[in-house]
């Protein structure tokens, strides 16, 4: 899913600048009148930032971020928020929110925010998806082969792992390309920086 500024505001003007303004700095966008209205399209995989007025007539902007984070949402959120809510503001990005900007904004430093959240978001997804496939490639390891892998993470020589587990060194051998090809590495320096997270 291409990501997008999501913009919830319950006043039509603002969510008509605001689409435009996006549109001029190339940023796709989508629009909600409530939260109840966003909360009935919102999926898992959008990605993004999310742009949301803290006060809104039916569920507020904060209701609503809490019900995505319980929904264990991790858009990036962006707060507009009146002079009057910037103690609410401040405690929605302790929760996690990610930025509030204060009615009336500066339109391209908004857009900026925006984009950055997106950046961070995009980040995100990256390392997800590393996490993924990293998990998935540690699964098809053998018991063996994980048994293996232990002792060469742990900087053990062939000849000793060999020794520990009772095999042959050429088995070793065999078990250690094995790993490596799963892995999609080419040496145990390599093996040991994908799996604390430095690829």
């Amino acid at each position: 899913m291409k990501p997008a500024a999501y913009i919830v505001d319950d006043d039509e003007a603002i969510r008509d600048a605001l689409t435009w303004l996006f549109r001029s700095r190339h940023v796709e966008s989508r629009a909600w009148p409530s939260a109840e209205a966003f909360l009935a399209d919102w999926r898992d995989d959008l990605r993004g930032c999310l742009v949301l007025d803290v006060r809104m007539g039916g569920m507020s902007g904060l209701q609503l971020f809490d019900l995505l984070c319980e929904r264990g949402a991790r858009l990036p959120v962006i707060f507009l928020s009146g002079h009057g809510d910037i103690p609410l503001a401040v405690a929605a990005v302790k929760k996690g929110a990610y930025d509030f900007v204060e009615k009336p904004f500066n339109d391209n430093e908004l857009v900026d925010r925006v984009i950055s959240a997106m950046g961070v978001d995009a980040a995100h997804q990256e390392r997800r998806a590393g996490q993924a496939s990293l998990a998935s490639r540690l699964t098809q390891l053998t018991p063996r082969e994980r048994e293996v892998m232990d002792r060469i993470l742990a900087g053990k020589y062939n000849k000793v792992i060999a020794d520990e587990l009772n095999i042959a060194m050429r088995t070793v051998e065999v078990h250690r390309a094995r790993i490596f090809e799963k892995m999609g590495v080419k040496s145990a320096v390599e093996l040991a920086q994908l799996l604390s997270g430095k690829h």
